[in-house]
């Protein structure tokens, strides 16, 4: 990935935050993050990025990919679950619940879900799917993603130098989590799938 973002630059950071706010996860955390270490005009073997460009560029991806996302899940509604609710596990019960959630509390939950890994990329989806009031997640959105993108880019300014040091010793660490996200997710899979079978056996 580090090559493609050299590479590429501002393209790179653009794609993968679009595409990981759209609503699949791509890593776009390392690649905004990366994106700041190159800003830092650190690594001598490539033109360094802008700072102010790269937190620009990666929050207008990620408000627009969360547009995206909103929508489809906004105009597809219960006829896109009808259509692929099978193939993950979504049923018209998990739709009433959203739009209880969206109606009560989708303004903290656009906001704050932005800065939690994995949960990040289905908030725009999930926002879109419980009917939350355009204007209200527009906003919301940009906020999040500003706060965000700024924090992550500001992140691989600091670290420099030290970048690839910091991001060996936490390699080992990296692993340990992955298989604990995959623990995870496996278990709420289990889950969805009982929910899913015993509401479709009424």
């Amino acid at each position: 990935m580090e090559n493609f973002l050299a590479h590429w630059g501002y393209l790179a950071i653009f794609a993968l935050s679009f595409i990981s706010a759209m609503g699949l996860p791509v890593g776009a955390e390392v690649a905004i993050i990366f994106g700041g270490y190159l800003a830092s005009g650190q690594d001598t073997h490539v033109h360094p990025l802008n700072l102010v460009g790269v937190i620009v560029v990666a929050t207008a991806a990620e408000v627009i990919g969360s547009l995206a996302g909103y929508l489809i899940g906004d105009k597809g509604g219960r006829p896109l679950v009808d259509k692929v609710g099978k193939y993950v596990l979504l049923t018209h019960h998990d739709l009433d619940t959203a739009e209880t959630w969206f109606a009560r509390r989708g303004e903290p939950l656009v906001l704050f879900g932005r800065f939690v890994p994995l949960l990040r990329s289905f908030v725009s989806l999930a926002a879109g799917l419980g009917e939350m009031a355009i204007s209200k997640f527009i906003l919301y959105t940009v906020i999040g993603c500003a706060i965000w993108c700024s924090a992550l880019v500001a992140l691989g300014y600091s670290l420099g130098s030290s970048y690839h040091h910091v991001l060996k010793d936490f390699s080992y660490a990296g692993y340990v989590i992955a298989a604990l996200v995959i623990l995870v997710l496996a278990g709420g899979f289990l889950h969805r799938l009982r929910t899913y079978r015993k509401e479709h056996q009424h």
